[in-house]
């Protein structure tokens, strides 16, 4: 027992002089004092020496996106280093291309602060900010996804485009030990100044939409970082070929929402597809908008429809869809939103239909 109990102690305290010489490294060898950085040859700011450089931004209120809370496994936080960055890391190299290394792309949460360091960022990173939001209300809207509406508190704003996303953060709980963030479209309308919508999908072991679907609940705080994103309405009158499947019907919903409440009279139609009649949702909320948007028409279709569907449809997927009823290509302007599968499958043949490239905007939900 005494052999045990020394061993033990040993163990223990070579654990702690461990753990006071990672300290000190710390304090000593990863301390490279107060370093200036500045963003957009404008803005010069002075951060603590040896962050990650998105951290630096962060402490800052700057946000750029990440997914992954700065592990460098989503390749979201890309800037632009002009100097200072010190050598390209192996851990950007699966994120970054060869081309971006040479325009100096970096990814921010793997690039230490060293150096003076100056930057480039899109000038729209300076207006996305940090909320706390109550939530308002929750529905399931299909077996999987989740309809939810978080409200500001009193006093507050967020302004966002028609079609862009924010982040938002799931926190520690039973079965998650991290903090973690996950993009999602907002569904709402820019108009609604004080709150958000959104319709996340469950994934099984999804950090995220495990909180939002199993731990989430009513009147609870949800951190909102946003807007973010190049995905969105382009004013003009150009005839809009909408396509979506699953929770990527939210940035259209936004869109067409943008569109009601400016009395926007374009033409637009939305090909929306599903499995099965279950998966195919807000379609009463679609067929107002109908009503409301006298050039706005819904196509819709289920790819796997089973005998208790009832359904007399369309059979097939979106791309049979945009066969059969697009017709105006060369004089329209596309929206796409969903899996890279969906979007991979999708953009040729809104070529072929002669849609050009340039007026091809799509939001990849990876």
């Amino acid at each position: 027992m005494s052999t045990i109990l020394k061993t033990v102690a040993i163990i223990s305290a070579m654990t702690g002089i461990l753990a006071y010489l990672l300290s000190l490294a710390n304090k000593t060898i990863g301390n490279y004092g107060e370093k200036k950085l500045t963003i957009n040859k404008e803005h010069e700011l002075t951060v603590d020496g040896g962050d990650t450089l998105l951290g630096a931004l962060i402490d800052q209120e700057i946000f750029i996106p990440s997914a992954c809370g700065g592990k460098g496994s989503c390749g979201y936080c890309k800037v632009k280093v002009i100097e200072g960055g010190g050598p390209f890391l192996p851990t950007e190299a699966g994120y970054v291309n060869k081309q971006e290394q040479a325009e100096g792309v970096r990814l921010s949460c793997q690039l230490k602060v060293k150096n003076d360091i100056t930057i480039e960022i899109p000038e729209e990173l300076f207006n996305v900010k940090q909320y706390d939001f109550d939530i308002e209300f929750m529905n399931d809207v299909t077996p999987k996804i989740r309809h939810l509406k978080a409200k500001l508190p009193e006093g507050n704003e967020i302004h966002f485009k028609a079609g862009q996303y924010a982040q938002i953060l799931a926190p520690k709980y039973k079965g998650s030990r991290e903090e973690v963030y996950r993009a999602y479209s907002i569904a709402s309308s820019p108009s609604e100044k004080t709150s958000l919508e959104f319709f996340i999908g469950y994934i099984p072991n999804g950090v995220c939409t495990t909180y939002i679907h199993h731990h989430l609940k009513k009147h609870d705080k949800l951190t909102i970082v946003g807007p973010y994103g190049d995905f969105y309405y382009h004013e003009g009158d150009r005839p809009m070929v909408m396509v979506a499947i699953g929770t990527g019907m939210a940035p259209i919903m936004s869109i067409l929402l943008y569109m009601r409440d400016h009395k926007i009279d374009r033409k637009a139609t939305f090909y929306f597809g599903a499995r099965t009649i279950e998966d195919l949702y807000m379609i009463d909320e679609l067929t107002e908008l109908t009503k409301e948007l006298p050039n706005f028409t819904l196509k819709t279709c289920l790819s796997q429809p089973t005998e208790s569907c009832n359904w007399t449809g369309e059979v097939g997927r979106v791309t049979d869809l945009i066969k059969k009823y697009l017709e105006d290509g060369p004089e329209s302007e596309a929206y796409l939103c969903g899996s890279p599968k969906m979007i991979d499958s999708v953009t040729p043949l809104l070529k072929e239909k002669g849609i050009p490239e340039d007026r091809i905007f799509y939001d990849k939900f990876e």
